[in-house]
């Protein structure tokens, strides 16, 4: 059930994001509110981006669930073939709070879907299977000239499908590349975009 809200949450808050009227303030800029904001989800509340990438053959995604060998375990047949050839990953950012304190105040998302079937020097293919999903989220703080104090939270791999099981002695568990761990850092940002 948390898989299925995942997936569904993300395109509604892109298709949100789409919809929003004005473009966010330019980076490295305080967005002061003025009295015509809103207080609750003013226009300029959602952020973000999507990206779909596709990785050529022997340049595959690892996302360190199955060992790089998986193909002695049974070869073009070995059960542990979580090698992404496509991955589609997105950041969401909410600035809920158009006026006051809590202006500055802000929530992300990152996830990032991974799909494909092979396994290193024995099997390319150009499949979609779905293998998981990795996301993380956390909460930030503008704190004036670009930079912002920041919380994320990144969450073990989340198999999808028949792949949400053992898939024999090459795979690794869901630890994802870095497995699971929280930060706390600061972030700066700094230029203006030309578009």
């Amino acid at each position: 059930m948390k898989r299925l809200t995942w997936i569904l949450a993300v395109p509604m808050l892109l298709s949100m994001l789409v919809r929003a009227q004005n473009s966010p303030p330019r980076e490295g800029e305080a967005h002061n509110g003025s009295e015509q904001d809103r207080m609750l989800f003013p226009r300029d509340a959602f952020w973000g981006w999507a990206q779909f990438d596709l990785a050529p053959p022997h340049n595959e995604i690892d996302p360190n669930i199955c060992a790089g060998n998986a193909g002695q375990y049974g070869g073009v047949n070995a059960p542990c073939s979580m090698f992404a050839r496509y991955m589609l990953s997105a950041i969401l950012e909410v600035r809920p709070f158009g006026r006051g304190p809590l202006r500055r105040f802000m929530v992300f998302g990152a996830p990032a879907f991974l799909f494909g079937k092979n396994i290193p020097q024995t099997l390319y293919t150009w499949s979609f299977d779905a293998i998981g999903i990795e996301h993380s989220w956390g909460a930030a703080v503008y704190m004036g000239k670009g930079f912002e104090f920041r919380v994320t939270q990144h969450f073990l791999f989340d198999r999808l499908g028949a792949r949400d099981r053992n898939l024999g002695p090459a795979d690794q568990g869901n630890n994802g590349p870095w497995g699971r761990y929280m930060t706390v850092g600061v972030r700066k940002s700094f230029g203006t975009r030309r578009w």
